[in-house]
């Protein structure tokens, strides 16, 4: 109190001469500082655009985030892939469409393949998480765009909760490359979830019993289930890892998916690993 009662003194005895000084070094200062602010912005503008004219998806030549520290310990760690399924992946499927170009750019079939093999040759858990829609999910009263879009062309479309009929080949199914993996007898195979995370299936529970606190993250689509498995994975309390180029995502005019997709990656997950960098950590390698 009384070293704040000097100064307001001292700052009301200033002569007018002083006080037109002191504008004049605070107007600089505020000045320089705002300068300081917008030439920051202009710098991180203009790399944004250079990475942008180079390669969108490129990472960042200066990266302002700390780098990831994340090391597998393989007797705590899960694979865990959503929606490996037709209706995503392959042309035959009903979102070829709008997600074909991303999944065709990224390789993206050939990479979840290798994880799986990756996953299955190290011995660690390994678990989809697939999405369904059965008859009484086309009643719901009020749904989100995607969830609209996926209705209206009968994506993961299935006949009942109780019955394979008419699943095999269908859109639903998982690609014909992915079963040997998925039907061995030990993958696990999660209650589907419904809209996007998995906070309606079991996988939690699955990778709990397990044991495992480690993740390693892939499939369809980026930014819908992958990055909501992300979010919900991490909120319990998992080391996640994302493999980038074993995902990817829609193109519409409002907005490339996997773009999204990858910077919320980059912001959120424990680490973001090429399908190579994954393929080595499980060998050991790393």
């Amino acid at each position: 109190m009384t070293n704040h009662h000097h100064r307001s003194n001292a700052i009301d005895h200033e002569t007018p001469e002083q006080n037109i000084d002191r504008r004049r070094v605070l107007k600089a200062g505020a000045v320089g500082a705002a300068g300081a602010i917008v030439a920051t912005g202009a710098g991180v503008q203009a790399g944004l655009a250079a990475n942008s004219a180079k390669d969108p998806y490129a990472d960042p030549e200066n990266p302002a985030l700390p780098p990831s520290d994340m090391k597998l310990d393989l007797e705590r760690t899960a694979l865990v892939i959503t929606d490996p399924q037709v209706d995503f992946l392959s042309p035959k499927g009903v979102a070829w469409g709008v997600v074909g170009e991303s999944v065709t750019e990224i390789d993206t079939v050939k990479n979840i393949g290798r994880l799986f093999v990756a996953a299955k040759q190290a011995g660690v858990t390994v678990a989809v998480s697939p999405h369904y829609y059965y008859p009484t999910d086309h009643g719901w009263k009020f749904e989100g765009a995607l969830e609209k879009l996926m209705h209206k062309i009968g994506m993961f479309d299935r006949p009942s909760a109780y019955t394979a009929e008419g699943f095999e080949n269908s859109g639903a199914d998982f690609m014909p490359e992915y079963k040997p993996y998925i039907f061995d007898g030990k993958t696990i195979i999660t209650s589907p979830h419904k809209v996007y995370g998995p906070e309606q299936n079991d996988l939690v529970l699955q990778l709990r019993k397990q044991r495992v606190d480690q993740v390693i993250l892939a499939g369809m689509s980026a930014n819908l289930c992958t990055q909501a498995h992300m979010h919900e994975l991490l909120e319990q309390g998992f080391e996640v890892a994302v493999v980038k180029d074993a995902t990817a995502a829609a193109k519409l005019p409002e907005g490339d998916g996997y773009l999204a997709a990858l910077t919320n990656f980059r912001f959120m997950a424990n680490a973001v690993w090429t399908t190579q960098e994954a393929v080595s950590r499980l060998a050991g390698e790393v």
